[in-house]
């Protein structure tokens, strides 16, 4: 459904295909951060954090994923765009900042007796090659495969990392947020989906692959292969209130903020980090 929001920064269109045209104005109090869903409840966190130390200054965070907020930087829709995908070629000349690492997570029902998947078991599953999780070892029922929508970040990451060249089944659910996934599979117990590590609960179970459970350790050790990097981007070299906000996420005290959050810290010292 269309559905047009009006601001106090601006207003922003969300169309049907997920996309949007914002309009944000330009007297120096405001900033618009739209793009990835996998970003955006985290980035919400930040510019609540960042509104409280700036009175009168306004941060208002857009989704519709990671495609869309390239192109909606590209356009000067907004200000800084979120991505949780690497950039393509023809996307390279924006300037790029990466804010945090995330690990992607293969997730179940907690019921689900499987605890650990192949890489290729999993491109087996969502190509719709293996349909059974009895041919697994686990229950004789059907598999529900739940994914992302094309366009997100999510989807792009999990297509270049698991997927490769293979195709995801159409009989798939396609939702267009990872909260969405992670609700479906927490009421199917024959269900399997990819979500953010960041966004995993207990209403979900995150399995091993090769044997690697998705943990920071893991990850920083880089024993669990599946690591995407979420990037704030910008037509040019930030300045202004875009690089304060960039700034302050980048700051010890938002980066300890993201590690506590499940996300992997790329600040050093807040979490131990990067390369």
């Amino acid at each position: 459904m269309n559905r047009l929001k009006i601001t106090s920064v601006g207003v922003c269109l969300l169309v049907v295909f997920g996309f949007f045209s914002c309009r944000p104005n330009h007297r120096g109090t405001e900033i618009v951060v739209a793009g990835s869903t996998s970003v955006q409840p985290f980035a919400d966190k930040w510019a609540e954090l960042f509104m409280e130390k700036r009175p009168g200054i306004v941060v208002n965070v857009q989704g519709g994923g990671s495609s869309a907020g390239i192109q909606a930087v590209k356009t000067g829709a907004a200000h800084i765009g979120m991505s949780s995908r690497e950039l393509k070629e023809d996307e390279k000349d924006l300037y790029e900042i990466e804010v945090a690492k995330d690990g992607l997570a293969i997730i179940v029902h907690p019921s689900n007796p499987l605890d650990n998947l192949t890489i290729d078991q999993v491109r087996s599953i969502f190509s719709g090659e293996i349909t059974s999780w009895k041919t697994l070892n686990g229950r004789d029922k059907e598999i529900t495969v739940v994914v992302r929508e094309e366009g997100s970040g999510t989807r792009g990451a999990f297509q270049e990392m698991v997927m490769g060249k293979t195709r995801i089944a159409k009989r798939a659910i396609v939702e267009d947020s990872n909260g969405t996934v992670r609700e479906i599979v927490s009421r199917d117990p024959n269900a399997i989906g990819f979500i953010s590590l960041g966004l995993v609960n207990e209403k979900v179970k995150a399995i091993a692959l090769n044997g690697v459970f998705p943990t920071e350790g893991a990850i920083l050790k880089k024993e669990y292969r599946l690591v995407r990097p979420f990037l704030f981007l910008t037509k040019e070299e930030p300045k202004g209130l875009a690089k304060e906000f960039i700034d302050f996420v980048l700051s010890e005290e938002i980066q300890t903020l993201v590690h506590n959050e499940g996300l992997i810290p790329i600040r050093k010292g807040s979490g131990e980090t990067n390369d």
